[in-house]
């Protein structure tokens, strides 16, 4: 058996397997969050056909299947982006037998899109973690295909690892990047090639205080494979962290910034109505960063991951009304 490693040559060779078939949002400077001090720039993953960064490691993990193991057929467990990613990717493939599970709480969009690639549905428990087991005990008893979101894949890491090379393709006088944690595939991969390239660039992963399971993984040095979590409107942010992500955290991350949920929805309302992109929450902790510690030394050339777009409507609206009274 053949173990693979996630560095930096399998990050690249990644970047040559999915480059094809993905989009490579340019790093765009906000005029908006740029002051005297620092350059702000955004990476919008929000540009991706399935509008947020998981199509990368869905497609890095997919093209690496055998023939007969992509007849055997997939399965995918996720609170709606990983499910929207992995639709599409086989739909492009050709891939049949797709079978999808998510929480009750996952917003609409998401659900219309995985919907709309063609795979099935199977909407059960109240949190990303119900439908963790819920999923993972269905996979145990069929024969087919596991595609995780985030656990320990090292081809999913390595697909979220090329935006870490695209950022450094194009500027490399970076000096922090802003990374969104939920399950933390998306700022393992960007900081493993990252730090391989230039270990002086900063890693800030960005956590909800509605759940803030890599910062406490860290501070009790205990892995959470789940992790409770209060009322939030970050969906992709909840649950517990990988087990890859968690190895390697301590050496890959510099350091953890917790936001305010009320600063996320300030965040989202800036990236909408200033900036114009309409962004999903969980992307906008790293917005919210800026705001809530202004005065944190993020270093000249800043860049923020926005990690997805796939934001419900009516809390978009929400938001919107919100903040024009």
């Amino acid at each position: 058996m053949v173990i693979i490693m996630l560095n930096d040559k399998l990050i690249i060779e990644t970047a040559e397997l999915i480059g094809e078939y993905i989009n490579h949002p340019p790093l765009e400077k906000s005029i908006y969050l740029s002051t005297e001090r620092r350059n702000v720039y955004l990476k919008n993953e929000g540009l991706q056909y399935t509008k947020s960064f998981k199509m990368r490691g869905a497609f890095s993990k997919i093209l690496r299947l055998t023939k007969e193991e992509k007849k055997r057929g997939i399965v995918a467990i996720s609170s709606g982006n990983h499910g929207v990613a992995v639709s599409y990717v086989c739909k492009i493939l050709n891939i049949e037998n797709v079978l999808i599970f998510i929480p009750k709480n996952t917003p609409n969009s998401k659900i219309e899109r995985i919907k709309y690639f063609g795979a099935k549905l199977i909407i059960d428990g109240d949190t990303y973690d119900d439908a963790h087991s819920i999923g993972m005990n269905y996979v145990k008893k069929h024969n087919m295909i596991f595609v995780d979101a985030y656990y320990d894949d090292p081809y999913i890491y390595a697909g979220q690892g090329t935006i870490g090379l695209e950022i450094l393709n194009e500027n490399k006088n970076i000096n922090s990047i802003l990374v969104p944690i939920g399950g933390g595939g998306l700022i393992t991969g960007i900081a493993t090639i990252i730090k391989s390239i230039n270990p002086n660039i900063k890693i800030i992963g960005v956590q909800t205080e509605a759940c803030p399971a890599m910062k406490a993984a860290l501070n009790d040095n205990t892995h959470y494979i789940e992790y409770p979590s209060d009322d939030s409107i970050c969906d992709a942010l909840i649950g517990g962290v990988g087990k890859l992500a968690f190895e390697k955290a301590s050496t890959l991350i510099d350091d953890i910034l917790i936001v305010k949920e009320t600063t996320i929805r300030k965040a989202t309302n800036h990236m909408i109505t200033k900036e114009k992109y309409i962004s999903e929450p969980s992307s906008c902790v790293v917005i919210a960063a800026l705001m809530d510690y202004d005065d944190y030394d993020f270093g000249k050339n800043v860049v923020t991951v926005m990690s997805g777009s796939n934001i419900n409507e009516n809390l978009m609206l929400d938001i919107l009304n919100e903040y024009s009274k």
